[in-house]
């Protein structure tokens, strides 16, 4: 199982970001007064191009009054099918 880079992961959250923004009607200087982040900041985190810590992202997720989980989510049931049954451990042979 490999796991989308770090990269697409950010550039995918910062678009939900944005469409749900552009949604509620809002620019990025409303979104900043409602959250206490700058506009600069929210622009690099649309464009992914910054790693939000969680609880910006929680603080985000508030003023546009979704659950965090909408704004992390990618609407597909990927990670969930591709887990290993419960008991079977972790392969970490390229770790060692």
């Amino acid at each position: 199982m490999t796991s989308k880079p770090a990269a697409q992961i950010l550039t995918e959250v910062g678009q939900r970001i944005r469409l749900r923004r552009a949604a509620e009607g809002l620019n990025l200087g409303q979104l900043a007064r409602l959250t206490g982040i700058s506009g600069p900041a929210l622009s690099l985190i649309e464009t992914g191009k910054r790693d939000a810590r969680l609880t910006t992202l929680a603080r985000i997720a508030a003023a546009l009054r979704v659950p965090l989980e909408a704004l992390l989510a990618d609407g597909t049931r990927e990670r969930e099918t591709a887990r290993p049954p419960v008991g079977q451990g972790y392969d970490l042979k390229d770790f060692l």
